[in-house]
Order: C-alpha cells, then structure tokens, then sequence
C-alpha cells in the first residue's frame, strides 16, 4: 500500500468528523501571511453563507486488501543522526534561505474531490462501484544489521503504597472568546516552514519550555513539497520533527527560530521511525519536559492504523531523551510500556514535572480510552519499576493495568501543565464522542478534575484535533495549539479563561 494511501485513507481523524466539508484550501479562504502567500482556513461555513454543496459521486471504490509480504530487517538500520546548524534567516522574511529547494510552483491548489469534481447537486443516479486491490502488508522479519549496544539496566525497586486521595472538585472553566491567532506551519503561514524547512504539512505542536526563555514544540507525521491538501500524506515523509522558540508575544502568533536539521532547509526526523505498515508504521511524540540539561520526550510506535477513524494500534509507549539540547535523541530501551494484548493503559503519554515526581497522564491506543495516572521520583524517570499508579486514592507500585480513570468519559491526545500562576493543574484533550476540544482543571493531579468545559468545536473547525497548551499562557489569556486534518496544518489558539 502506498504511504498516501496508507495516511490518508486510515487517518488520524475524529470519531465524530463530519462527512462532507469544505476544502480546506477553498478559493477566497485562509489567511494571507506578509508576503501575500495564502495560508488555509479551518473554520467550517457559516450557515448561510453559501456552504459546500452535496454531490452525489459518480464512482465509489471498493478496497479489496491483498496481502504483500515484505521483508523487514531486525534490527533494522542505525538512526541518521547527521545534523546541520540553523543557519540565520534571511533579514526579510520573504526571501528563502535555500531557494534552490523551494517548490517551483504554489503548492496551494484544488484539494483532491474539492469544487471541481464531477458530479452535481440533487443527482439521482447511483454510483459506479469499482474494486480497489490494495495491498495489506505482511512483514517478514530477517537479520538485519548490527544491534545497538545495550543500555545499563536501571536497578529494580519496590516503591510503598502511599496515600494519594483527591481534593475538592473544582468549578468549570468559564471559556471566553476562542479566537484562532495565527496558521503556525505550512504554506501561507507567518513562519514559511514549507519555505524554510521543506514542512509543507504537519501536526500537533507539542509545547515545553526547554531552557530559559524558550519552548520547543514538536510535530507528528510531517511531509515536504510533495504534499497537497487534504490530509496528510505525501512525499519526504518525516514521522516526527521539532523547532524552538523564543517569542514572548503570543498575541500576534509564535515565531519560530529554529529546527533541528539534517540537511541547510530541511527538518531533520528526531526520532527514527521504520515506516514499514503493521510493523512500525510511524513513531509520534506525546509530550516533552526538561529536567536540568536532559531534555525528555515520550512517544508512540504506531503499528498501524486502523480502518475505523479515529482509532490506531501501537507497539509501545516510551521515553526518549536528549543531553545535546535535541539535536539528537536516544529511545531508552527500558522506559518503555508494551501494548500486550492490545490493552496497554499508557500508550499514549503525558508527562509533567512538578516538585519532587514526574505525572505521568496516559490512554490506551486510539481515542475511545479513559485516562490513568501515574507518578515516578524525578531522579528515576527512566526506571519503570520506580512507577507508582494511582488506584482508589493510593499511589500503588506495579499497577498499570488497574489504574483508576480520573474521570468519566473517554479522552485523546491529552495536554497538561501545573499553572503556578494560579496553583491549578490545566489538562487539554480531544473529546470524540462530544466532538469537541475541552478544558478541566484540578488542584491535584489525580483530582477530583472540573467538569470539561468547551474550547473548540468540531462544528465551527469540522477535523480539529490536538490542543496543547502553551506552557507560557498568562493570566486569563490560554495559548494552545489546535491541528486540522483537511489542511493538515497547526494553528495557535487563544482562549480567555476564568474561573
């Protein structure tokens, strides 16, 4: 199966997305950055306003799977861990730093099945229904090159039952105006990332504050010139990637400064991934924190994804780190949780340093899971046996699979930082099944959590996803990140919180 086969027909999409939208890139729409280049918008039609019209198509694909036996190595090739210095940028944001890769023409066009398409409004005739062979990968795994050295084991401990039990719930958030601040990646964007650093269509932007006065935010599944709306997939696929910031003013979008490089104008994947489907299809950050000059990631090994949107099914959730501040990054081979049997509670993983523990916040592959808490002493973050899970009001050693849900209802993709601000936790996360982007907050981490209160719509930004906040929100002001599937592209948000 080919990759944009792959991405785009098992996409990471919402549970409750609607069927029909508008192109992201629609004539008239998107933002218009300061060089004239048009970005995408997000937002759905206004009722009204002269919405998409319904067609009725003339063919219908059957996908009909095959099966396609390809030999995988094990293990498989050392990471390219070649790396290129940022070099500055151009003094006038519209001229490319490496012109000799910038795409020969606008990439910006007719999305696939946009406006254009045959068919019209009111048609009464049935489709055409024609097979589609697509092959389904079988991997067949043969030696393959020289291991990796091991690395020391962590020293076995036994933590205590502790008590844990939860304060006062708090009152909802009082969500305020939403207002979408600025298209943060991809063509038409402020930051040129197409331009700059050949990422024309990406996802996420996960926020941590990696040194003094700087964030680095990291990207999922990102694609350079070959890409187009919508959707991701295409050419010069790079399963992760990462910039840093120093832009203090929120308020007129985020600069970014830098990214990490393998090459002059081309973001380097951080975190090697196989791209081999049903094997190690692709390899996603979670989440990110410092701790003095280690910066830490954790991440996903996507197996594959799965023919029900919204649901994906992972090898592992793991950590990995960086003492050369992110250029190059280690998988540690024991901070890590296997998905056995497919029922691996922390598969995907938010950590967040707060006084003496690191909180570990975790759902299990997909986006229908609850959300399980776990916390480790600082010093001991790569030691899983260090662990202790809360269950029933007791942090309890070797409990993974019995974590108590800290609230009802399912949750993805969650984003959580400790306001010192205003001494409350702030957890951010993809509600499907109320197709929205909620808001909790809580005086402990494991609660008892507010009441979710509502961020964004998938009515008003019909494929959004994401939410992760910006460590640097200030005051009543909640800066986040929202990603949109059509334009598969990242926008900043901003929220006026109170309560």
């Amino acid at each position: 199966m080919s990759r944009r086969a792959v991405l785009t027909s098992l996409a990471l999409a919402s549970l409750t997305l609607p069927l029909l939208t508008v192109p992201a890139n629609a004539e008239g729409a998107g933002p218009v950055n300061s060089c004239g280049e048009t970005g995408f918008d997000p937002a759905a039609e206004k009722p009204g306003s002269g919405g998409p019209v319904i067609e009725v198509p003339r063919v219908l694909e059957l996908p009909v799977p095959y099966p396609e036996f390809v030999p995988v190595e094990v293990p498989g090739p050392a990471p390219d861990t070649t790396r290129v210095p940022q070099a500055p940028l151009p003094a006038d944001p519209c001229t490319d730093p490496c012109p000799e890769t910038a795409p020969e023409s606008d990439p910006i066009g007719d999305a696939p099945g946009g406006s254009g398409s045959s068919g019209s409004a009111g048609s009464s005739y049935l489709p055409r229904i024609e097979i589609d062979p697509r092959p389904e990968t079988i991997p067949i795994p043969i030696p393959g090159g020289e291991a990796p050295a091991p690395q020391p084991a962590p020293v076995p401990v036994t933590p205590p039952v502790e008590p844990g039990p939860p304060v006062g719930r708090p009152g909802t958030p009082e969500v305020g105006a939403v207002t979408l601040v600025s298209q943060l990646t991809g063509p038409g964007s402020e930051n040129r990332t197409d331009a700059r650093w050949q990422v024309s269509g990406t996802d996420l932007g996960i926020f941590w504050e990696s040194a003094p006065g700087e964030v680095a935010v990291a990207f999922g599944d990102t694609f350079g010139h070959e890409w187009e709306p919508p959707g991701g997939a295409g050419g010069d696929w790079r399963s992760n990637v990462l910039a840093f910031s120093t832009d203090t003013d929120l308020s007129d979008g985020m600069t970014i400064d830098s990214m990490v490089q393998d090459g002059p104008c081309h973001a380097a994947e951080i975190l090697d991934s196989r791209h081999v489907h049903n094997f190690e299809t692709t390899v996603i950050p979670t989440s990110g924190f410092a701790i003095g000059d280690r910066q830490y990631l954790s991440y996903m090994s996507v197996r594959r994804w799965s023919i029900i949107p919204g649901m994906w099914y992972t090898n592992l959730g793991g950590i990995a780190w960086s003492d050369d501040h992110g250029q190059t990054w280690t998988k540690d081979q024991h901070a890590r949780w296997d998905n056995l049997f497919g029922i691996g509670r922390f598969q995907v993983a938010t950590m967040v340093p707060q006084g003496d523990h690191v909180y570990m916040f975790g759902t299990p592959n997909g986006r229908i899971g609850t959300v399980g808490l776990a916390r480790v002493p600082t010093a001991d973050v790569l030691n899983p046996t260090a662990y202790q899970y809360w269950v029933d009001g007791e942090w309890v050693p070797a409990a993974e699979h019995v974590a108590t849900p800290l609230f009802a209802g399912v949750a993805s993709e969650l984003s959580v930082r400790y306001d010192d601000e205003h001494g409350r936790w702030q957890m951010a996360y993809l509600d499907p099944v109320a197709g929205s982007i909620v808001l909790r907050h809580a005086a402990a981490p494991q609660g008892e959590w507010s009441d979710p209160a509502v961020l964004v719509r998938t009515s008003d930004y019909p494929k959004a996803y994401g939410g992760f906040i910006h460590p640097w929100s200030d005051g009543d002001d909640l800066y986040f990140t929202m990603s949109e599937w059509d334009s598969y592209n990242v926008y900043l948000m901003r929220a006026r919180v109170t309560g």
